[in-house]
């Protein structure tokens, strides 16, 4: 079997994108995630360009790396000799095991861009892989703008990259930088230019045309053995070829052997953890990894991934360390109800009561509601038709205060509640009249249910529904509750954003005592945290 090499470029490439910024500390802790991946080669960065890439590649030293730790720099300048080249030197400075060096293929970049001669040019080239080559390391050539300069004067474009050989280059790497080529371009090119120069090919693909997985599948179609891309398409401009959706297509599509099966098996653990580090959220559509990749919401679809998920599935979202979802909305079917309820352990019944269920649902839905982002909302749901809920405490009644002074916005709420037989009255202040209503439920329920403390709001969204109607607008909010260990979302609708806001709390806060109850935790119990379901 075939091995194709991953090179991952998200520390460096990917750094380029807009938005993205990593301290050298990121950089390490992503180099761990990728190398537990297991690819071939980590760019870290230009040791030559700022201090936080020396720091990285200081530190890296002591990580002890499988894969190949790469620093990335450019040829020699123009008229000038290597060994006085400073960024040539940080290169063998870096402590890295391989140097990715970039130059240029195209002639008109060579005039104008560097505005040299065409043979310079080439000096530049050999010159520079083989001084990193005395130096004992890997080199790699990046042919910067190679496919748009091989369309326009393929003899030169070719010239450099047997230059590159000729010098020592390890891998030549072509690379569409503008990211305009089309795949069948890519293929023809890439299969001319493997007769004509017999190296190891790679691909550095960009995403402009939005072509760079399928450019750099098809480069590997016609011959290439290494390719370069960023975890989750990260890069300058429209991003980099997505490693995250290249490597299960080579491996699980095309035949080749690139990770263990078990590596591959963290494919969406790590892009979730890069994408959390980078403060980039992560599409839910994605392939293979979106948390919408496997999920499943159309009726017709649902009942017939319960009887095999081949049907709607190209392949098992295990394979991928992802998992399948069954989505409950205003399009469900009985098949969506019945596999929900038998997710969460729970029995419906007859199955007039789950049609009950989908029609309770799909009025929900017209109303306003939306239970897909709301899972928690959706599991209170369905355990009140099943039975399955003991109400745990009762609102009376609520009232918030909002003043305005010169100390500032001052927002007091009073809620009164009954626990069993007892009536609790409580006072609580907030930054706002949401935050004074959550903190004056939980305090007036903190008292029975001491694991209530570790329960915090953890995002508060909140959607107009009808804008026609301007401040007497229908919303919805979600609210995302958190504790130490999981977290969960509740939604309420209302034309009143309070009443709104105050059933996704009330919901939120349910579902918290109904992990309480499903944990064997009574009233009064001693403890510290609230055991909840995973969602």
């Amino acid at each position: 079997m075939t091995t194709i090499n991953l090179f991952d470029t998200t520390l460096r490439d990917g750094t380029q994108g807009e938005g993205i910024s990593l301290t050298a500390e990121d950089k390490l802790k992503i180099a761990l995630k990728l190398d537990a991946l297991g690819v071939h080669y980590i760019e870290g960065g230009n040791p030559g360009s700022n201090s936080k890439d020396i720091e990285f590649f200081r530190r890296a030293r002591e990580l002890n790396l499988s894969a190949k730790l790469t620093a990335f720099g450019s040829t020699r300048r123009k008229n000038s000799v290597c060994e006085q080249d400073a960024n040539l030197r940080h290169l063998i400075e870096s402590g890295a095991r391989a140097a990715t060096l970039v130059g240029k293929t195209w002639d008109f970049h060579v005039h104008t861009a560097l505005q040299t001669t065409l043979e310079e040019n080439l000096a530049m080239i050999g010159e520079s892989l083989a001084f990193v080559k005395r130096h004992g390391m890997e080199a790699i050539f990046d042919a910067e703008h190679f496919f748009d300069g091989y369309k326009a004067n393929p003899e030169y474009a070719v010239a450099a990259l047997l230059k590159a050989k000729e010098a020592g280059a390890d891998w030549i790497v072509l690379c569409d930088t503008n990211g305009g080529t089309l795949p069948n371009e890519i293929g023809e090119i890439v299969s001319e230019v493997a007769l004509k120069v017999q190296a190891n090919i790679g691909i550095h693909a960009h995403n402009d045309s939005e072509l760079a997985v399928a450019n750099t599948l098809a480069a590997v179609a016609a011959g290439a053995k290494q390719v370069q891309g960023t975890i989750n398409g990260y890069g300058e401009r429209c991003g980099n070829a997505n490693l995250v959706s290249i490597l299960p297509n080579l491996q699980l599509k095309m035949g080749y052997e690139c990770v263990s099966a078990e590596q591959l098996a963290m494919l969406t653990s790590v892009a979730r953890y890069v994408g959390e580090i980078a403060n980039v959220h992560l599409p839910v559509n994605q392939p293979y990894v979106g948390n919408a990749a496997f999920a499943h919401k159309g009726g017709i679809h649902v009942s017939a991934i319960l009887k095999d998920s081949k049907t709607y599935e190209h392949i098992a979202p295990e394979l991928v360390g992802n998992k399948q979802r069954v989505l409950v909305s205003e399009l469900a079917g009985q098949s969506n109800i019945v596999s929900k309820a038998q997710e969460l352990g729970l029995d419906l019944g007859a199955n007039a009561n789950s049609r009950v269920v989908i029609d309770r649902i799909k009025e929900l839905e017209h109303q306003g509601y939306q239970f897909e982002g709301a899972d928690a909302s959706l599991e209170l749901l369905l355990r009140d038709a099943s039975g399955d809920t003991v109400e745990m405490f009762a609102v009376e009644s609520f009232k918030i205060m909002c003043e305005k002074s010169t100390a500032g916005m001052l927002s007091e709420a009073i809620v009164r509640i009954r626990v069993e037989d007892r009536l609790v009255y409580t006072v609580a202040e907030g930054n706002g009249p949401v935050n004074a209503l959550d903190n004056a439920l939980r305090k007036a329920l903190v008292q029975f249910y001491p694991g209530i403390a570790d329960i915090h709001l953890s995002d508060y969204k909140v959607r107009v529904l009808d804008e026609k109607d301007a401040t007497a607008a229908k919303v919805r909010v979600l609210i995302e509750s958190s504790n130490f260990k999981d977290t969960w979302s509740t939604v309420g609708v209302s034309s009143n954003v309070i009443e709104a806001s105050w059933e996704a709390l009330v919901d939120s806060i349910r579902y918290a005592l109904l992990g309480m109850a499903r944990s064997e935790l009574s009233p009064d119990a001693s403890t510290d945290s609230v055991g909840l379901v995973n969602h």
